[in-house]
Formats: structure tokens, sequence, C-alpha cells
């Protein structure tokens, strides 16, 4: 994951949580295009300043402490070379869990690792990963022949399509338009089923035997009754009957064939679609656990090439909840943040504590996997946002994993893909088009390109994507709502992290 988390936070709600330094251009960012990744380059989170809970709970909450102060962190760091990594990651994971007030869920974000080339672990997880993405292409690669056949089967549907609108503009009551059709299909017969004839083709006729009017004449016979308004000789009238009457026969058997065969095509082009989609669901879990087993964690100085060592990089979200009722029993807020709350008048708030680990450990063979025993980095963080805050959050972290791995294969295609894809909608949903064009039911991904390209998932709101990731600001009300939520989250993390320092038998501080 090359975004910083932290930075991230400070993107998405940049009057709260971003340095005022940097907040300006932040927010400009921002409002040209919600690109959030981009946005947190240029981001930097507000310092943690201590803060005296007893003082801020005592004011009162339309002072907004939380806000004026909105981060608690505390880092800590050991050598732990007399016990395993594991314990220490399970024992945070439980308990946020089980000590944590009011916790609902606990998300692991990031999960990255790097060994070192002269290794086992490089050794064994290198050859896991390559037959993870042998398996991948070998079903891509049969993938992309299904891709193949669709694009050549849009070609073919674009040409039967072109041929039947000039048996439609046929029975047109416009005379021109009418006359247009036929003299188009009368070369098209030429073209295709007379020249097969060769020297005694129409064409054949008029060069090997300078029948110079015999093509004039064809093209001007709307109905086999003109030919007896033709004034030819004979034998050159002879031939342009037979042809006639082969042309009008062809006309009306083309049409039933051609209609017969576009509709052929486009089962065709459906059946190849879901197999596209097929193969690409074949081919996810191997994509995700090559990715997963990717070393792609920060390399550092302690990473040298012949030791026997391991970083890790793990980033924990523990999302708690927030109940005004409860400050509203205690007196802190006022009756009416009830009414607010049931009304949803305001919107729910969540305190949350980010923990991030970092080990560098000595990987140790033990039975059919390995133990560690190494440092350990850890840094606990705490914030307070709100529902679709905490969404964009996991979003843009899950967006920047994936692209990272798939920017290679989308590369600069997009544009492309979405105009194959529009053109697919236009033969397999033509149908529904017509029957109902304003409702839209087909809540599938019909586009194998994105589920090959996008794991499955294409945006169908399009365009307005962006305007989704928009985030309106904190009312009145709902600053107030924040700041507690700010306060509550700050002094969970501080009793979390004094917890951990006290089991572990690290001295740890109150207040």
């Amino acid at each position: 994951m090359a975004v910083n988390i932290h930075n991230l936070i400070a993107a998405i709600n940049p009057d709260i949580f971003c340095d005022p330094s940097a907040r300006n251009e932040v927010k400009k960012l921002i409002k040209e295009k919600p690109d959030y990744l981009k946005a947190a380059e240029k981001a930097k989170p507000v310092e943690s300043k201590h803060m005296d809970f007893d003082i801020a709970n005592r004011k009162s909450a339309f002072d907004l402490e939380g806000i004026k102060n909105p981060i608690e962190q505390h880092s800590l760091e050991y050598d732990s070379s007399g016990e395993n990594l594991e314990p220490v990651y399970f024992w945070i994971l439980d308990n946020l869990k089980k000590e944590y007030e009011d916790m609902k869920n606990v998300f692991k974000l990031v999960d990255n690792f790097i060994a070192s080339p002269g290794s086992g672990l490089f050794s064994e997880m290198g050859a896991k990963a390559t037959r993870m993405q042998e398996e991948a292409m070998k079903i891509l690669g049969s993938a992309n022949q299904v891709v193949k056949s669709v694009i050549n089967i849009l070609y073919d549907l674009k040409e039967f399509k072109l041929r039947l609108d000039l048996y439609i503009k046929l029975k047109s009551n416009s005379p021109g338009e009418r006359n247009a059709a036929l003299y188009s299909l009368k070369q098209i017969w030429m073209d295709t089923v007379d020249v097969k004839r060769s020297t005694t083709s129409l064409k054949g006729l008029v060069q090997q035997l300078n029948y110079v009017t015999i093509i004039d004449a064809f093209m001007s016979v709307n109905t086999p009754k003109d030919m007896e308004k033709v004034d030819l000789n004979e034998r050159v009238k002879r031939i342009l009957e037979q042809r006639v009457s082969e042309f009008f026969s062809w006309l009306d058997l083309s049409e039933k064939e051609l209609s017969k065969r576009y509709e052929v095509e486009k089962l065709y082009l459906k059946s190849q679609v879901s197999a596209a989609k097929l193969y690409a669901r074949w081919a996810k879990p191997y994509l995700r656990a090559a990715r997963s087993l990717e070393q792609n964690a920060t390399p550092t100085a302690a990473l040298v090439t012949s030791f026997n060592t391991a970083l890790f990089e793990l980033i924990l979200l523990g999302e708690s909840e927030y109940k005004s009722n409860d400050d509203v029993k205690k007196g802190d807020l006022p009756v009416m943040f009830n009414d607010l709350e049931a009304k949803k008048k305001i919107r729910l708030y969540s305190p949350i504590i980010i923990v991030e680990l970092k080990f560098r450990s000595v990987p140790e063979r033990a039975g059919q996997g390995y133990g560690f025993r190494g440092k350990l980095e850890a840094v606990f963080t705490s914030y307070a946002l709100n529902d679709k805050e905490i969404k964009i959050l996991k979003e843009e972290i899950e967006r920047d994993d994936i692209g990272d791995a798939l920017k290679l294969i989308e590369g600069t295609t997009t544009e492309s893909l979405d105009q194959l894809q529009e053109e697919i909608d236009e033969y397999i949903n033509d149908k529904e088009k017509k029957e109902e064009e304003k409702k839209k039911e087909n809540d599938e991904d019909t586009n194998p390109f994105s589920a090959l390209f996008s794991f499955f998932k294409s945006n169908p709101e399009g365009k307005k994507d962006d305007n989704n990731k928009s985030i309106p600001p904190d009312s009145n009300y709902e600053k107030v709502v924040r700041s507690r939520s700010i306060i509550k989250a700050r002094e969970e993390c501080r009793k979390f992290y004094n917890l951990y320092k006290r089991v572990h038998n690290m001295p740890a501080f109150s207040g």
C-alpha cells in the first residue's frame, strides 16, 4: 500500500484532521475532483496533543473540545526475541473486540510483507506466488481468446445491422430512400453473388463482350414487371431477365437468412460474454492469492540480502459505536439530540481506532510453516468518522491496493473497453431497450472486460461516482456529536494502549 492511512483520513475530512498548512490545497483538490488518493499525497494530519479528559468532559459539548484536538496517538516499540509475534497480533485483535467499549467491527486494512532474498521464506513464498500466477495466466489466456471472439462477433453484427437497415429502408414510404436502398442491394448482389460467374457476370459482360448498357438497365429495373419497359435487343434482354429474376429471389431469401444469422450471432455474443465472465470468476481466487503473496512491504535498511529476515506491515481498524443518548442521560447533551438522531437529521459518528503494526522478524521453520520472533513497532491512533467517511476510507485503500496490482493490465485501455461495452449492451440488451427504455433492471455486470480487469465490479452510475464520493460538511449539530465521539475515541484509545502495556508488563500512565 503506497498511501499513508493518516494522510488519507486527512484528505477525506480536511476541515478537522488536516494540518492548517496543507488544508486549503487539499480542499481545492477535492473540490476539483474527489480523488482522495491524490489529495492524500498533499495532506498532512494534525499533530496529536495531550487531552485532559476530566477538563474536556466538564466543558460544554458546544465548546467542541474534540474537534479542537481531534487525534489521540500512542506508539511503542520493543524487541520480543523471546516470544513469537503471532500472539501479539491475535491479542490485539481479540481484545479490540472484547475490551473496547461498544466495538462493532474490526477490519484488516493492510497486510504486507517482504523477506530478504537469501532467506528460505523468500524462496517458499515466491514459489507459491509463481504457482498462483501461472494458474491465473492459464485462465486469462483462455479468456483472451474469448475476448477476441467477442470483438470479431461485434464487427460481424455491425455488418449485419448495416445490411438489415437497407432492407428496412426498402420498405420505406419515401421513394428516394426506397430507391437508394434498392440500388445499394443491387450493388451488393453484383459484388458478392453475380461476380462469382466471372466472365459471364454483368461486370464481365461489360468488360468482355462490351454490353455497356446492361448494368444501367439492371439498375433501372425496380420490379420484375419493369422488364417489359426495357428497350434492349433480345439477346441482352434475355440475360437481363434471368439476372433480374435471380436478384429479386435473392432479395427475399437473403433478408430472411440475414435476420436469422443476426439473431444467432447475438445469442452467440451473449454466450461468449457469459464465458468471459465465467473465466474471470475462475481467475479471481488466483489473482487475489498472487496479490497477497506479493512482497510489497516497504523495504528498510534492516533488510539485508543474505540475512534471514522478514518485515511485516499490518493495519487494523476497529469501529465502535457512539450513542448520543448516553450523553443526554448524563446531561452533557440536550434532549433534542435524541429527536435529531431518531429522525435521521444528523449523521451517525463512530469512534475508531487504527492499530499499525510493523514487525522485523527472524523466520524459523516450525512444522509446515514458520514462526516469527523479533522487533515490534505499534502505533495506536483514534479518530471519529461518519458512515460515509469510513466507507470511502475502506474503498480508497482497496482501490490503492488493487490499483497497484492492476495498473499495468488496465493502462490506458479503460476508454476503449468502455466503448466496447456500449456496443455489447446495444446487441445483448436490444429487446429490453425497445420495451422499456427508462427502466434499468439489469444488476448483473454484463461487461466481461470489467470482470477481467476490475474484479467483476463496474460502476453502474458511470460518471455519477465522483459525486457519490463528495462528503457534505458537518452541520452545527453534527459538529457537536462528532466532537463528543472524538473524545470517546480518544479515551478508549488511551485505555487500550494502557491495557496493552500493563498486560505485557510495561509501565503505563494514567489520565
